[in-house]
């Protein structure tokens, strides 16, 4: 059966959505879309386009420990567009995925290469494969020109060693050569790579000449592998009156592996400075790379109907709520997207209850399918810590259950501290800023997206948190059983009428005859619309399908993974997005506030947007430095 749908009739929610705030001196990448407006010209050749991609790679997304959010397979972050603009840095495994999935995505064939201790991507144009390094920032020109395969850099490389004997596996005597130009001396693939500095060192001077040499150094043991993402993410940043979103051109030292894992070296960084100063050179206005900013939400109370997901038998006293008929209890439920990971979480409650009266707190990282107990609260004013259940989380729904006559909520208030890149947001520089402001369509996403290996169960949700049927799968990595058939369903219900459903998946279909075909029904399965199919021959691909032909008012549907197997068929990682319209979306005015220093000097700009699409101008007489930007409906 389809799920049953949260709101009987859709709800007067006040949302602006999908606001936008870029400046004309940093490249808007908040999703697909906009990646490619920014990066690709249709008069560009197939080689422009896979170096646009390249290059975007490398200046969105530096070298270092990667964040680990446990909804993929790997654990790690691959999703290109989420690692721009929510991590802005990952190990080279996540460079290899962004190259595959922008290549893909702009109609480029892409692979991935496992190699000795690396991890690098090829692009196919021309007739040929090309190898582009956006982890270490390099690629090999040939003595034809031509980009450089993994193949041909691997065989130079290995006949050099043969024929050069003692250099073979010794880091201090290759770093020796390299030193003083030596290094032009060396392989011929290497010897006019543009990216070595005098003594060989690549633009991070992490790596270098010799370290080049180990990596491509066994032909026979480099492999093709395939870095999948499941595609979807999109900064879609959502207002509500009382809400408010500051991004900081700063960090307190939060990052999301901080509670089972090793922060990243850059968390400390500072742009143009030790293994970050390429980055200044390529445009990189930020002081460092790593922000941590504040989403909160002073609820207001006395419009929580037109706010909330749901509202049952509560009435509004003054700015308080209570319960309206003591005989029965009184239900509210939150929604909490953010277009950014949740680090931490609080609650501020403070309940009015007479004895045996109570304020029960729940909350729901899968869609309100189930719920777990938070707590339960008398009179008085409650500080919550909710930062277990919301860490590495995008959305979440609480549910207060008010108990008791006399009970009720004088004020309610929710605050996080999220994670974003500093890289991206929309920096100012000396002279005249240009600054864009867009918001609409009013629309916001339904997110089914969890773990495929069990591995993770209590570091993120899994994808049996969402409550498909499975028949025939096997349950770990979702690959088809003994049978050769199988399928998983899973279903995905919206607050208010679909726009369009999002599909990405990393899958495996060895044989030419295995596939999984991917389907949506929006009639509790009695027909169903094909959205596309995984196929193979392939050990390993990943695929994005957008299907826009949702029938009117839908706001339910199943979507359907179904797997035929003669060798091996299976899913790695899969996402699916539900795009809806906000049934009250729409502008309103949004306080749009930047800080920056000159010279030592606070600088503030405060700019009202009123308009779904307006500029304005900030003019910097000194290198500013930049401090915050905060965005919060008038």
């Amino acid at each position: 059966m389809l799920p049953a749908v949260l709101l009987d009739t859709p709800v007067a929610a006040d949302v602006v959505a999908r606001v936008r705030v870029f400046s004309d001196k940093v490249p808007d990448v908040s999703s697909l879309e906009a990646w490619k407006r920014s990066f690709i010209r249709e008069d560009m050749t197939d080689r422009d386009k896979a170096l646009a991609v390249w290059r975007s790679a490398w200046m969105f997304r530096h070298q270092d420990v990667p964040p680990n959010e446990y909804l993929q397979h790997e654990a790690n972050v691959h999703d290109p567009i989420k690692l721009f603009n929510v991590y802005g840095y990952g190990q080279c495994c996540c460079a290899s995925a962004t190259v595959e999935a922008l290549a893909r995505y702009v109609g480029l064939s892409a692979r991935g290469w496992g190699i000795t201790a690396h991890s690098v991507s090829e692009v196919f144009w021309d007739g040929r494969w090309h190898m582009l390094d956006a982890s270490l920032i390099c690629y090999f020109p040939g003595a034809d020109g031509q980009i450089a395969s993994v193949s041909e850099i691997s065989e130079s490389i290995s006949q050099w060693l043969k024929n050069n004997p003692g250099f073979a596996g010794n880091d201090r005597k290759l770093i020796d050569f390299m030193r003083n130009g030596g290094w032009k001396k060396g392989p011929a693939v290497l010897a006019t790579c543009p990216f070595y500095d005098q003594h060989g060192w690549l633009p991070a001077a992490t790596h270098g000449w010799y370290s080049t040499m180990m990596e491509y150094s066994r032909p026979d043991k480099n492999f093709i592998y395939e870095y999948g993402t499941a595609l979807g993410y999109e900064v879609n940043i959502q207002l509500r009156p009382g809400q408010r979103l500051v991004r900081n051109w700063s960090n307190t030292g939060l990052h999301v592996n901080m509670k089972d894992g090793k922060a990243p070296g850059c968390i400390r960084g500072v742009i143009g400075q030790g293994d970050l100063r390429y980055s200044a050179k390529e445009g990189d206005l930020a002081p460092g790379r790593v922000g941590n900013g504040r989403f909160e939400y002073q609820v207001p109370l006395e419009r929580v109907k037109e706010d909330a997901l749901l509202v049952e038998n509560l009435r509004v006293e003054g700015t308080s709520l209570r319960v309206a008929d003591g005989g029965s209890e009184g239900v509210l439920v939150l929604r909490m997207p953010s277009s950014y990971v949740y680090l931490t979480g609080r609650i501020e409650l403070k309940a009015m209850a007479e004895p045996g009266g109570e304020v029960r707190v729940e909350f729901s990282d899968n869609n309100g399918l189930d719920w777990r107990q938070v707590g339960r609260y008398g009179a008085g004013e409650h500080d919550i810590d909710i930062s277990p259940l919301v860490l590495r989380r995008y959305d979440y729904r609480l549910r207060f259950t008010l108990k008791g006559a006399a009970t009720g909520i004088d004020k309610l208030s929710l605050a996080h501290d999220i994670q974003h890149s500093q890289r991206v947001l929309p920096a100012l520089a000396t002279g005249r800023n240009t600054i864009t402001f867009q918001a609409g369509p009013h629309e916001g996403t339904i997110v089914i997206e969890g773990a495929t290996s069990p591995a993770h169960k209590g570091k993120n949700v899994l994808y049996t948190d969402f409550h498909p049927r499975v028949s025939g799968m096997r349950e770990n990595m979702l690959f088809v059983g003994d049978t050769g058939r199988g399928e998983v369903v899973f279903p995905v219900s919206t607050p208010a009428a679909m726009k369009r459903i999002r599909i990405g998946a990393h899958y495996r279909a060895r044989d030419k005859r295995d596939r999984l075909d991917v389907a949506v029904s929006f009639d509790d399965g009695r027909t169903w619309t094909s959205a596309g199919v995984l196929e193979g021959p392939t050990p390993g691909n990943s695929k994005y399908f957008i299907l826009n032909e949702i029938p009117p008012d839908s706001r339910a549907a199943l979507v359907r993974f179904a797997g035929v197997q003669y060798n091996t068929t299976g899913i790695f990682d899969l996402r699916i997005s539900a795009d809806y319209l906000e049934p009250a979306g729409r502008m309103m005015p949004v306080r749009i506030t930047y800080r920056w220093l000159e010279d030592g000097v606070e600088k503030q700009h405060v700019h009202v947007a009123r308009s779904e699409q307006e500029t304005f101008e900030i003019q910097c007489n000194t290198r500013p430095v930049m401090r915050s930007i905060l965005l919060e409906p008038e």
